[in-house]
């Protein structure tokens, strides 16, 4: 029981020490890593991909993708500039990269490395599309998602170990059970809400970053219309994934992009692609 207690102990503190700011939310985060340590080893795990993979160049697509991102980049730093946060980005760096695969995807690494794949520019429809996509992916790394999901995991490698040590003493069986109830209890409880809480943030953040980019955020529904459709209108029940429902996510973006439009507008924007 003591080691039970002094595990918990040690995971209050950590959480109490180890907070920063999401400047777009003005929450507290999490986070026991660094970006110290996150950016270099993003850093790396990108350009291995990059080795490992057939990159677009020289395209009309390639060339879009690298101008929506710089266009994306340059918004987030408005707004944080604007928003008292100058500085922020010192440490990314920004990279866009177009990648020959059929999967409908596309991926932001902590720092600004981001990669699309071919498969999914035909439901992007164009340079508009891009961007609701682009902001999305952008939003993560503004938001330091990695970094809140490399410390939740940590915390519950703590909480772990805390259950193993107070079951010890257990039967075999109902050790199992108690460890098998704590790994559903907490992916189901705990971590999948946390990455759909992130998913649903993405979207509001990058809402905002397309428009004050120039670009319609109504369109961003729209998007996701198509990627249900894409998708067979069929998706993992909500309660067991990652991402909110496409018909969630499209409600949201509908009811949020007014406000994206208004934000714009405090930089001048009032016409869009």
């Amino acid at each position: 029981m003591k080691t039970n207690k002094y595990i918990a102990t040690l995971g209050s503190f950590l959480l109490l020490i180890s907070c920063a700011t999401n400047p777009f939310t003005g929450k507290k985060t999490l986070a026991l890593v660094s970006n110290d340590e996150i950016l270099p080893m993003a850093f790396q795990q990108y350009n291995q991909f990059l080795g490992e993979n057939k990159v677009v160049n020289g395209t009309s697509d390639a060339k879009m993708i690298t101008n929506v991102g710089q266009k994306i980049a340059s918004a987030a730093e408005k707004w944080l500039n604007a928003n008292g946060y100058q500085g922020y980005l010192n440490d990314y760096k920004w990279e866009y990269n177009l990648v020959d695969d059929p999967t409908v995807n596309a991926w932001c690494m902590p720092g600004g490395k981001i990669v699309f794949y071919t498969g999914i520019l035909p439901i992007a429809q164009g340079e508009t599309g891009v961007a609701a996509i682009m902001g999305h992916e952008v939003a993560h790394a503004l938001a330091n998602h990695g970094q809140q999901r490399m410390s939740a995991s940590q915390i519950q490698q703590v909480a772990g170990t805390a259950t193993t040590v107070a079951i010890q003493g257990k039967s075999e069986s109902t050790q199992q059970i108690i460890g098998t109830a704590f790994g559903l209890g907490s992916q189901v409880g705990v971590m999948l809400p946390f990455s759909r809480s992130h998913e649903t943030e993405a979207d509001k953040i990058g809402l905002q970053l397309m428009a004050i980019a120039g670009y319609n955020p109504d369109e961003a529904a729209q998007l996701w219309v198509r990627m249900k459709a894409n998708s067979g209108g069929s998706s993992t029940p909500e309660f067991m994934s990652t991402h909110p429902s496409n018909d969630t996510r499209i409600a949201n973006l509908k009811a949020w992009a007014p406000s994206a439009k208004v934000e714009a507008r405090k930089f001048g924007v009032t016409s869009f692609k």
